[in-house]
């Protein structure tokens, strides 16, 4: 791939990672930065798989960063990783991702190291945002004590 490519898509999603990085979420760059995060997890946390898809910008990066920013029972972290960008970095987090099927854009919500909940690109190409976001409501209220 040339360089110009790669700087290209560096600057074109930018503002798609900051959008959640505004909202608080760290963003996991590489497979070492996810496993030292995840051997360290305790608490709930909540894993936006960022995506370049109208799916993402219009619906899942809106839901995820309005329902944490409405909740009372946000999760203890807030992580994200970006498929198709940091390709060993999603690969390495949906390692932990047992029993779901690749999918971005995507989000978990982990207790520890377990998914206790998750939302697949079906459950979110074509469903409102607000639904979405009820979604992950639902979920915060359910796994966080």
């Amino acid at each position: 791939m040339s360089m110009a490519y790669e700087e290209y898509m560096k600057q074109m999603v930018q503002p798609m990672r900051q959008e959640l990085v505004n909202a608080g979420f760290n963003e996991l760059l590489t497979a070492d930065e996810v496993e030292e995060f995840m051997e360290k997890a305790e608490g709930t946390t909540l894993v936006v798989v960022n995506s370049v898809c109208g799916c993402a910008a219009g619906l899942a990066r809106p839901a995820a960063t309005q329902a944490v920013l409405r909740t009372e029972k946000k999760p203890d972290h807030l992580v994200t990783v970006f498929a198709g960008q940091d390709k060993e970095a999603t690969a390495k987090m949906r390692e932990y991702f047992v029993g779901y099927e690749p999918s971005s854009p995507s989000m978990a919500l982990l207790k520890g190291k377990e998914v206790v909940h998750f939302i697949h690109r079906h459950d979110i190409e074509d469903h409102p945002m607000e639904a979405i976001m009820e979604n992950l409501l639902a979920a915060f209220e359910a796994h966080n004590e």
